[in-house]
């Protein structure tokens, strides 16, 4: 598959890391796509893999909030890393 020529991604099966979802995505949009590139998610409701999507979301918020906490020397107490995991 020439991924530069794709116009569609589908994900099927979210993985448990979304940054190796990230890293798939990004493929298509490598040097050279000149067409906009449109990425869909297919997930059945109640499944383990709408469980894997909230776990996405509550993973990339953790992440956010510690970067963004990295331009401030703050020691983090106990209570406060406990609610950021």
């Amino acid at each position: 598959m020439n991924l530069t020529g794709a116009d569609y991604v589908i994900h099927l099966d979210p993985w448990w890391n979304p940054a190796v979802e990230d890293q798939a995505t990004g493929r298509s949009h490598r040097i050279g796509q000149q067409r906009p590139v449109t990425v869909y998610r297919l997930v059945t409701e109640g499944t383990i893999e709408e469980k894997i999507l909230a776990l996405h979301r509550d993973k990339r918020e953790v992440a956010q909030d510690l970067l963004a906490e990295m331009d401030r020397a703050k020691k983090l107490d106990l209570d406060e890393l406990r609610a950021r995991l």
